[in-house]
């Protein structure tokens, strides 16, 4: 297996993971890498790209709609 393909698959199963899990990864990324003395690549990211990283987040394409407008028409009544 590629290194390519290897990250291309791991990316897809992180993809597929609860939050806690995905944290859990992340801690343990931080602490290899601190280990290996790698800077971190968002450690230089001006507000605007912790923003722009935040809406990413926020905003997927891929996240479940869980209501609908006719949800939401059903229980507010003005």
């Amino acid at each position: 297996m590629t290194t390519v393909s290897f990250r291309e698959q791991l990316q897809k199963q992180i993809d597929t993971l609860p939050d806690d899990i995905v944290q859990q990864i992340a801690d343990f990324t931080f602490f290899m890498m601190a280990r290996r003395e790698i800077t971190p690549l968002y450690t230089n990211w001006t507000s605007q790209q912790w923003q722009d990283f935040s809406l990413e987040q926020f905003i997927r394409e891929d996240d479940d709609v869980e209501y609908t407008l006719e949800d939401a028409q059903e229980i507010y009544h003005p």
